[in-house]
């Protein structure tokens, strides 16, 4: 457990050596980035399989001044949330450098803003401080402009600057809750418990006004309806690799934010805000499947999936009960999965092909007989991606709507017809890239692919068989996130624990 700050060190160092070595040799950069991403990864899944829940909430792994005039300190610790998502940091990091092993483009600087994104990423998990939580947030954004306007492709520079001006405009929410929390509520320290007992002390009125700060702010990166807008728009301007982290990881912090802040600190508001912010979610995962079934932009059929998967995790996070909480968790880590593949299918292993993404050109091309690999690779990933049993996705969403339910029938009806819009277009796009008639492929289409890369194969495999063992045995995550809902730490928010 003690190793897991190392996660960070090892990902800042990893980038400044990376920097330093790419600019001799790119294999040498991809190969320590590849090192630091294995080595993160194996420490998080020692953490895990360590781990024995903290009956009174967080784990400390670090915890020492660093401004003490103002209570900040530099205080990590973890529970099986946080483990959960550390975990998916590590599966997502790897398979993102095996996916970019063929960026030829300024080798070492690509890598070392990979890592310097990772590290941001690891310490946002770690965070019980939340000023640190904050700085880490931040520093996981800034990589993110530069690895999208340097690296990306279609509208790079739009896509970027989109992206992280909607980021900014969330995070500067977020400070304003933070500052007005600790100023009006009397507190000694940013340190989460110590915030979380101040916080009663405020008034319903402002529970209501800095949980609306503070949540909305978060749900910005986390893709919430309407608040969605960048999501689409960077992940197709994103290169493979950063597409996989925004969609796998970094929208993940928005909803971590929520689950890890807003919830816990201001319980007070959830019954005001709950049904506005669950509407906002079902509208979001309705919405964002009907425009993905209408797209003929492969990976902007794979953006606003993403939004409308991460739909149901804002849904299950307000739902506010041990089932849907824990479903949400559950689906975070789906879904970093699950998308990465998509993403990876989509801008890896068919554009740099065919140098297209135009689903109309690509059902010319009849790559299901040329490119095997990549349509089985991306039927399975479309399977777990639509919630099919044995895929990960299944019981995470079966857990969110059960969850929903005992709050509202409606909410959860309404969520399930977007599991069908899921299954629609997703079906729709393995017709039209890898099915189609063969009537529909022209003879000016059949050239010869480039061979499927070995660690294209090696990130495939890994990813689907996270997402495979995920949803075949669900309580390896379960058995993490269920005592640390269980924690004096949620007490607050959780309703009907023993349900």
């Amino acid at each position: 457990m003690n190793a897991l700050p190392c996660t960070i060190y090892l990902s800042f160092t990893g980038a400044l050596l990376a920097l330093l070595i790419g600019k001799r040799s790119a294999l040498g950069a991809r190969i320590v980035a590849l090192a630091t991403a294995l080595l993160g990864l194996e420490i998080t899944l020692s953490a895990a399989f360590s781990y024995i829940p903290n009956p009174h909430g967080l784990t400390t792994l670090v915890n020492t001044p660093w401004i003490s005039q103002l209570g900040i300190h530099y205080y990590l610790a973890v529970d099986g949330i946080s483990l959960t998502l550390l975990i998916l940091t590590g599966l997502a990091t790897t398979a993102g450098i095996l996916f970019s092993w063929n960026i030829e483009e300024r080798v070492g600087e690509f890598f070392a803003l990979y890592l310097v994104l990772i590290g941001g990423v690891y310490g946002v998990f770690m965070s019980a401080d939340v000023f640190l939580f904050f700085v880490f947030y931040e520093i996981a954004i800034v990589p993110k402009y530069f690895l999208v306007a340097i690296w990306g492709s279609k509208n790079k520079e739009y896509g970027a600057m989109k992206l992280v001006l909607y980021s900014f405009v969330g995070s500067s929410l977020v400070l304003a809750g933070l500052i007005w929390t600790y100023a009006a509520s009397g507190a000694s320290s940013f340190g989460l418990p110590d915030l979380i007992q101040a916080s009663s002390h405020l008034t319903h009125i402002q529970h209501i006004e800095i949980f609306g700060l503070i949540f909305f702010g978060f749900a910005t990166l986390a893709g919430l309806f309407p608040l969605h807008t960048w999501a689409p728009t960077g992940h197709v301007a994103a290169p493979t690799a950063a597409s996989m982290l925004l969609a796998g990881v970094v929208m993940k912090l928005g909803a971590y934010g929520c689950l890890r802040v807003a919830l816990p600190l201001f319980p007070q508001a959830i019954d005001f805000w709950q049904p506005i912010i669950a509407c906002l979610a079902v509208l979001g995962i309705i919405y964002a499947g009907l425009i993905a079934l209408i797209q003929e932009d492969f990976k902007y059929v794979i953006g606003y999936s993403s939004v409308s998967h991460m739909g149901f995790v804002i849904l299950g996070l307000i739902s506010c009960n041990l089932k849907s909480l824990s479903g949400a968790v559950l689906q975070m880590f789906s879904h970093g999965i699950i998308a990465g593949l998509l993403f990876a299918v989509v801008g890896r292993m068919v554009y740099e092909r065919t140098h297209t993404r135009n689903l109309n050109e690509l059902k010319t091309m009849g790559l299901g007989k040329r490119l095997p690999f990549v349509a089985c690779v991306f039927v399975i990933a479309g399977l777990a991606s639509m919630g099919m049993p044995a895929f990960s996705g299944f019981p995470a969403e079966l857990t969110i709507l059960i969850g929903t339910w005992k709050v509202s029938a409606v909410w959860a009806t309404a969520a399930a017809v977007g599991i069908l819009i899921s299954a629609a277009f997703t079906l729709r796009a393995i017709q039209l890239a890898f099915f189609s008639d063969a009537k529909s492929v022209t003879s000016a289409n059949t050239h010869a692919f480039a061979p499927i890369t070995l660690p294209e194969k090696l990130g495939s495999i890994l990813l689907i068989g996270t997402t495979l063992i995920i949803g075949l045995k669900p309580d390896l995550l379960f058995n993490l996130i269920n005592p640390a809902l269980q924690s004096p730490y949620f007490e607050n928010i959780i309703k009907g624990v023993t349900s």
